[in-house]
């Protein structure tokens, strides 16, 4: 095998496209800093226990894992920044009020997430920490739009569910934790025939629930037939009221997002306890966002606090998001003259980009595509158009 040959789902990312990248990666910590997210950088390595604690064992099979050659202990490169960015706000912050974090760095996986998902992800996301109350979600996923908007994807769909309401039916079915498990495999597939063999044994209301769960999906009247069709369970209608107050509040805030329900998604990383979203847009091949509600997150490192937050690949973002122009740069002579010297600086400092051409490669390719030349006229060095 050739030395230059990657691994499969591992690529290098070339300058057109690394510049589309960080464009997006840049506007979107803007975008964050905007709603007063402050930005932290967990390590790329941890102790295994450490990133698989509590909630993080949920990515055991998509962690790296590795011996520290320093103290012979179990290492894992990280595979989402969530149970650090928990860590973090439990252990080095210790906030007593509202926290809000957010994190753009490489997360790696042993596997890919889909045919066409890289295994080193340039994972973004943001949280909050410390608000028990829907306002944050309504935050977070505000923010997560304003985010994808910012890379102008096109139309984007919300697709909006509540982990309360699978739980809250499966606490009540009586089956043991392995059938839950295949419950669960049966709602991700929407496998109707599945769920009323491995329903069979519950009582009626929760089998019929169950297996009507399938069927629920699409605009705001899904969650008139669910009040309809699933068990007055307390859980159930809270979930039920959360999805309608964070419809409506988005619906009235952007005209030009679609906002729709699937009461069956299970989609994503197993930790969440409540209202939860995927942001689809018609270019990408799945969700180029996903979020929710974690209240759990931070419970194994001794802090149980209200979380809330989303994440996603930039990488994945960029693929789906049209090529901006590229900004115009300046062609510069190479050359020892002071003049010269001190023109050129002059304009990197007003944020021009300034290419010198080196000697002997006049007429090689301009990849920066300079519109303007510096050139000296009577004594004085100044630009003027190609």
């Amino acid at each position: 095998m050739s030395a230059w040959v990657l691994p499969d789902h591992i690529a290098d990312v070339l300058p057109s496209e690394a510049r589309h990248i960080e464009e997006i990666r840049r506007d979107l910590l803007d975008m964050a800093r905007c709603y007063g997210y402050e930005l932290v950088m967990p390590p790329l390595l941890e102790h295994l226990e450490s990133l698989l604690s509590g909630t993080g064992e949920a990515l055991d099979l998509q962690t790296f894992k590795l011996v520290d050659q320093l103290s012979g202990r179990m290492m894992g490169l990280r595979a989402d920044s969530t149970p650090q960015v928990a860590r973090i706000d439990a252990h080095l912050l210790n906030r007593r009020g509202v926290a809000r974090l957010c994190y753009c760095g490489p997360v790696l996986h042993t596997r890919p997430g889909g045919p066409h998902a890289s295994r080193e992800p340039l994972q973004f996301g943001a949280e909050i920490y410390g608000h028990a109350g829907l306002e944050a979600d309504l935050e977070i996923l505000t923010l997560a739009l304003d985010a994808l908007r910012s890379a102008n994807v096109g139309p984007l769909t919300v697709d909006l569910a509540n982990a309360r309401i699978v739980s809250a039916l499966l606490k009540a079915s009586g089956l043991t934790a392995a059938e839950q498990d295949l419950v669960h495999a049966a709602l991700a597939g929407k496998d109707a025939s599945e769920l009323r063999v491995l329903t069979r044994q519950c009582p009626p209301d929760i089998a019929i629930a169950i297996q009507s769960l399938v069927e629920l999906y699409g605009d705001a009247r899904v969650l008139d037939k669910a009040a309809q069709r699933l068990p007055a369970l307390p859980e159930v209608q809270q979930a039920l009221s959360e999805l309608q107050w964070l419809g409506k509040h988005i619906a009235s805030a952007f005209d030009d997002v679609s906002v729709s329900f699937d009461l069956a998604d299970l989609r994503g990383y197993a930790y969440y306890t409540g209202t939860r979203f995927s942001i689809y847009a018609p270019a990408a091949h799945d969700a180029l966002a996903r979020g929710g509600r974690y209240d759990e997150v931070g419970s194994v490192f001794g802090r149980k606090r209200p979380a809330v937050g989303f994440s996603l690949d930039v990488k994945e973002l960029a693929s789906a998001a049209q090529l901006r122009p590229l900004r115009a740069a300046i062609r510069a002579p190479w050359g020892e003259d002071a003049a010269l010297r001190l023109a050129i600086a002059a304009l990197r400092q007003q944020g021009e980009t300034v290419v010198c051409v080196l000697p002997g490669h006049e007429s090689e390719v301009d990849e920066f595509q300079c519109d303007r030349e510096l050139k000296e006229q009577s004594g004085q060095w100044s630009v003027t158009a190609i």
